[in-house]
C-alpha cells in the first residue's frame, strides 16, 4: 500500500536513488498556511481602518501601519511557496523531507536506522486530521528526528509502521533465518 502523490513524486524524483520505490510522498496539513493567512487578513483588515479613522491627520502612521500590512502579505507569499515546496518522503530505503525555498534542503534517515516511531496526535490533530511523528536511532543525533503536522496522518502512520517494522528480516522467525535443526 502506498500513498503517493503524483505532483508530489514529480517533485522529488531528482531525490530518489534509481533503485529505491515512493511509498509515501506527502506535503503537510494545510493548517501550517492558516497562521499566515489569519495574520495577513488582520494586518489589511487594521490597515483599512487605520487608513479610514486617521487618514490624512497622522500619515506617519498611515505609512508604518501599511508597510507593516505589505510585511505580513510578502509573508504570507512566502509561506504558502514554502508550503508547497516542502515534501515529506518515504522510500522502501529513507526517509526524506525537503523543505526551503533559496536553499534547498533535504534531510535524510535511512530506514534500516530507525528503532523506534513515536506518533503524536493533538487534540485539534485529530479533529482536523494531522499528526507528528517523531524518529529514533540508536544513540545518534539525526537530521530527520520530526516531522509535524503531517495530514491524513493515520493512513499514514499505518503505512509507515509497515514500511518500518512489518516486514520479516533474517532471524528464526523471519523469511531468509536460519532455525533449522
Amino acid at each position: 500500500m502506498t500513498v503517493v502523490s503524483p505532483q508530489g513524486l514529480a517533485q522529488v524524483r531528482r531525490y530518489l536513488l534509481d533503485s529505491e520505490g515512493p511509498v509515501i510522498v506527502t506535503r503537510r496539513h494545510w493548517i501550517v498556511v492558516v497562521e499566515p493567512v489569519v495574520s495577513a487578513a488582520a494586518g489589511v483588515a487594521l490597515a483599512t481602518w487605520v487608513a479610514d479613522e486617521v487618514g490624512d491627520s497622522l500619515p506617519l502612521l498611515v505609512d508604518v501601519v501599511l508597510l507593516a500590512m505589505m510585511a505580513l502579505v510578502l509573508r504570507l507569499v512566502w509561506k504558502i511557496i514554502e508550503y508547497r515546496r516542502e515534501w515529506f518522503v518515504v522510500t522502501d530505503k529513507r526517509l526524506l523531507l525537503t523543505h526551503g525555498l533559496l536553499t534547498r534542503k533535504v534531510a535524510i534517515m535511512p530506514l534500516r536506522r530507525v528503532t523506534d516511531l513515536s506518533y503524536n496526535v493533538s487534540v485539534p490533530g485529530r479533529v482536523l486530521g494531522y499528526g507528528e511523528f517523531v524518529f529514533e536511532s540508536a544513540g545518534q543525533d539525526q537530521a530527520l528526528s520530526t516531522v509535524d503536522h503531517l495530514g491524513r496522518s493515520q493512513e499514514l502512520f499505518r503505512v509507515l509502521s509497515n514500511e518500518l517494522f512489518g516486514k520479516p528480516g533474517p532471524g528464526p522467525s523471519g523469511a531468509g533465518g536460519g532455525g533449522g535443526d
